[in-house]
């Protein structure tokens, strides 16, 4: 049963973050890299606005019990995410980066640019 559940679950993040590079598209952003994935971290989404490199993280939940979307994105989670971004930098020359989250709480979107600095 675990691995249903399991499935469910991944299912819907892969939907959550086609979504959000759609969403991210329609305002004139360009997906450049899906799930990169580091020891000890993980980002969602790497596009480009411009010139800037934009780390974004998708975030979905269907009830917002403990929260919603955004509670979710612990100081934990975002220190993952920069320890990420500064991997996936690391021997590139990226100019200007910010650090955005994509929201999904049931049917709604929010995309929340600039969310969170490096240092935090």
């Amino acid at each position: 049963m675990r691995a249903k559940t399991d499935d469910t679950t991944t299912t819907r993040g892969r939907e959550a973050e086609a979504a959000a590079a759609r969403h991210l598209e329609r305002y004139g952003l360009r997906v450049v890299a899906r799930n990169f994935r580091v020891r000890g971290g993980e980002i969602d989404l790497i596009c480009r606005d411009g010139a800037t490199l934009v780390f974004v993280e998708v975030r979905a939940r269907s009830r917002g019990d403990f929260g919603g979307a955004a509670a979710s994105i612990t100081a934990a989670k975002r220190r993952r995410i920069v320890l990420a971004a500064r991997h996936y930098l690391a021997g590139r020359s990226a100019g200007d980066c910010r650090f955005d989250c994509v929201l999904l709480d049931g049917e709604r979107l929010e995309w929340l640019r600039d969310a969170f600095a490096a240092d935090t």
